[in-house]
């Protein structure tokens, strides 16, 4: 057979045919949005230029020089890394773990624990905010009667309602998780794996050096889509903390964009916190990429 005729038909632009129906959607859904709110970011436009009270107009980069002249915002940008970091990396462990206890249960605990993470997963966040809250309610909640805390308020101290929040964002994320590493694991020959606990391999010892490596590419996709959902929660945070916290001390960048959007009418610096967080993620998600083609892994 000639190298032309191995060829698909049509060239390089069959497979662009079949993906232009999906690529008009992204761009309606994803790519006007974004470029909607780079746009607003670069003008004057509050309450007073919705309503027309007042023209709209070019300030080019004000809105970010006010943003990064404001210490509140540097204050939340520190708040939302450090609490995104300990989501994250809460998550992985949790739902690694699980996955790694799925590969040892018989058939009806692992059926009862993947139908409890599913419907943990399947919860909306407004509900499982307001579930959370009720657990730990200082004068009808269970938690607070079983530790013997008497009336203490998790979401009175800024620590403390940072990690109960973070208990509601990792029980609803860890199922996805879980079941991605499952999965990713049931696809390792087993073979392997008996070897390595024939020469006596400890389990950590079988995840750190023959799991994880083989599982590199899907431990890649888990950590990327956490890093983007923990870094933009939204719901819990407001949900839970009212809106913010006490003077603020709950603050994330999604909430304080909404502060800044909706509560004061500075639409324009609203859309400027997000621009400079979709640059966050989008540098976050390519360093690590980067690094990870570095190492020789194929993604």
């Amino acid at each position: 057979m000639s190298r032309s005729s191995s060829r698909p038909q049509g060239g390089w632009t069959t497979p662009w045919l079949y993906l232009a129906p999906a690529l008009v959607v992204l761009g309606g859904l994803l790519v006007y949005p974004i470029y909607q709110l780079g746009l607003i970011s670069f003008f004057q436009y509050t309450q007073a230029q919705v309503s027309g009270g007042e023209p709209t107009t070019f300030k080019g980069f004000g809105n970010y020089s006010e943003l990064f002249s404001d210490s509140q915002f540097w204050q939340v940008l520190l708040s939302t890394v450090l609490f995104a970091g300990a989501c994250v990396v809460s998550t992985l462990a949790v739902g690694c773990a699980l996955a790694v206890l799925l590969t040892r249960v018989r058939a009806v605990p692992r059926l009862v624990l993947m139908l409890a993470a599913l419907g943990a997963w399947a919860t909306p966040a407004v509900t499982g905010s307001t579930v959370w809250l009720l657990l730990f309610d200082p004068d009808f909640g269970p938690v607070n009667r079983i530790l013997g805390l008497g009336d203490h308020s998790w979401t009175y101290g800024r620590l403390s309602a940072f990690f109960l929040v973070l208990l509601e964002v990792v029980w609803c994320s860890f199922p996805f998780v879980m079941v991605t590493v499952y999965a990713g694991i049931r696809a390792v020959p087993s073979e392997v794996l008996e070897a390595a606990a024939l020469d006596g391999a400890s389990q950590w010892r079988i995840w750190r050096s023959i799991l994880t490596p083989m599982l590199r590419p899907i431990l890649t996709v888990v950590t990327i889509q956490s890093v983007i959902w923990d870094f933009k929660v939204f719901t819990q945070i407001y949900v839970m903390t009212n809106g913010g916290g006490i003077a603020g001390q709950n603050l994330v960048l999604n909430v304080y964009a909404y502060q800044q959007a909706f509560a004061s009418s500075k639409y324009s610096l609203g859309s400027a916190i997000g621009v400079v967080m979709l640059l966050m993620l989008l540098a976050v998600t390519l360093i690590y990429l980067r690094l990870l083609r570095r190492q020789g892994e194929e993604l």
